[in-house]
């Protein structure tokens, strides 16, 4: 780059030796050629470096300096053609000065340098907010990358758009699924850690997927288990719906997974799921280290729907309140039904009456 800069300003300086036209040094300032000087000085903003900027400014503005003086110093060679000017405007002295083909024009290589500097300081300051919003920007999608390890992408998009969008406590009434492997403690023991770790991160992806794909909140990992949530942190005309969907969906992916595990010999898993809809309370909670929390009878309800499943010798619990919920929405289908079949109420512990649940079977018919 300083090379580039070098034999630009030669070039703007130096008469062309291959030209016929014999005249003065000073007349190469006529032609304006330092305006390329620009064109540098723009395509080093390409850089995102505001140091580049201003070494360009500077080196160009020294470089011009010595090219000026250069000249300067150079003997005078059409001294009979500046008498002749002087003659042909009199006492005009401004005037002589301008049109002088010998003038160098020193106020005029001034204001060039000067108009050159304040450019490239702008342009230097400039670059360097680019970079900080670049930087800042990276750092932002890192952060945002890194919520979404841990959060699902519906709460990863609110947090990123507000600076605390969750402080609010309210209420609302979401769906809330619990997930859990049955038998998972007599399954890992006897078994290599890296086995059970193993089987335990193949569930939870396979479950994670089925979370999001139906626009639930994954809450939290419970273990060998998992809790997710339709309809936070803002509710639809479909949380039930997609919870349900959600569940049947979950099973469905165990039973592919289970005919893998068959063929290879290995033991299957069985999952129980328990479905519940309801008033919720959410809001994060904790100082320093929050978590997005949602608590209440509902959630309780939910996972105490979860343990059913080993009385009643089924893969799946919901609650009447959900079906039903279900069924008003919008686009529920009878495919998303058929499987269920109604049962008793049944008491649940920690709840005072009776909660009418619907089942399904491990398998499908």
């Amino acid at each position: 780059m300083f090379c580039d800069l070098a034999l630009m300003t030669f070039l703007s300086v130096v008469p062309n030796p291959w030209s016929t036209v014999n005249w003065p040094l000073a007349m190469q300032f006529r032609f304006d050629s330092f305006i390329y000087f620009f064109v540098f000085l723009s395509t080093a903003t390409l850089a995102y470096s505001w140091r580049t900027v201003v070494a360009m400014g500077v080196w160009t503005s020294a470089l011009w300096t010595v090219g000026v003086g250069w000249v300067y110093l150079q003997p005078e060679t059409h001294a009979a053609l500046s008498e002749r000017v002087r003659a042909a405007v009199g006492s005009d002295i401004r005037m002589f000065d301008i049109i002088d083909p010998s003038a160098i024009g020193f106020g005029a290589r001034f204001q060039q340098i000067t108009v050159f500097m304040i450019v490239a300081m702008t342009l230097a300051l400039a670059a360097r907010r680019s970079n900080a919003l670049l930087i800042s920007h990276a750092g932002i999608e890192r952060e945002r990358t890194n919520l979404a390890r841990y959060f699902s992408p519906n709460v990863v998009e609110e947090l990123s758009k507000n600076d605390e969008p969750l402080k609010q406590v309210r209420t609302q009434n979401v769906a809330v699924l619990f997930a859990d492997i049955v038998g998972f403690t007599a399954y890992a023991d006897g078994r290599s850690p890296a086995e059970v770790i193993g089987t335990l991160r193949l569930f939870h992806e396979r479950m994670e997927r089925e979370v999001f794909r139906h626009a639930g909140t994954l809450d939290k990992y419970l273990g060998d288990g998992l809790m997710a949530t339709f309809g936070t942190p803002f509710t639809s005309d479909s949380d039930a719906r997609n919870a349900l969907r959600c569940a049947q969906a979950m099973i469905g992916s165990m039973d592919e997974l289970n005919l893998e595990r068959k063929n290879r010999g290995e033991p299957l898993i069985q999952i129980s799921l328990g479905l519940h809809y309801g008033q919720v309370v959410l809001g994060d909670i904790g100082l320093n280290r929050l978590e997005f929390a949602v608590i209440g009878t509902t959630v309780n309800t939910a996972s105490r729907l979860e343990s059913l499943t080993r009385e009643l010798g089924c893969a799946l619990v919901a609650s009447n309140d959900l079906v039903q919920r279900a069924l008003a929405e919008n686009k529920s289908s009878s495919s998303d039904f058929m499987h269920l079949v109604e049962q008793p109420a049944q008491a649940v512990r920690g709840i005072e009456q009776p909660v009418a649940i619907w089942t399904r079977a491990n398998h499908a018919p």
